[in-house]
């Protein structure tokens, strides 16, 4: 299926997608490299307790820890969105075995 066809079957609901959460979470935690971003913020939130700031710092750890979760849960709708607006990435998804289309 090409992706305009993709597009307008969609638009007028004749399919069914499915995306694998587990599947969307770790692409979308690759493609945005999460784990490389958490541990700054984690070591920023580690340090500014130590110097004395403990509730920011508490706080930055936190927020360290809870946003890429809240990234990764909303990861399949995302990947729809952005699947139905980029052919390219709608490819890759198709690829990736992230996004099922049945009829």
């Amino acid at each position: 299926m090409t992706h305009a066809e993709f597009v307008s079957a969609h638009r007028t609901g004749t399919l069914h997608v499915r995306i694998d959460p587990q599947r969307a979470s770790r692409y979308v935690s690759a493609r945005l490299m999460l784990p490389f971003m958490m541990l700054p913020v984690l070591g920023t939130g580690a340090a500014l307790a130590l110097i004395g700031w403990v509730w920011t710092g508490l706080a930055v750890i936190a927020l360290g820890i809870a946003l890429p979760r809240l990234i990764k849960r909303s990861a399949p709708h995302f990947l729809l969105t952005q699947a139905l607006r980029d052919e390219n990435l709608y490819r890759e998804l198709i690829a990736a075995k992230v996004l099922e289309i049945s009829a």
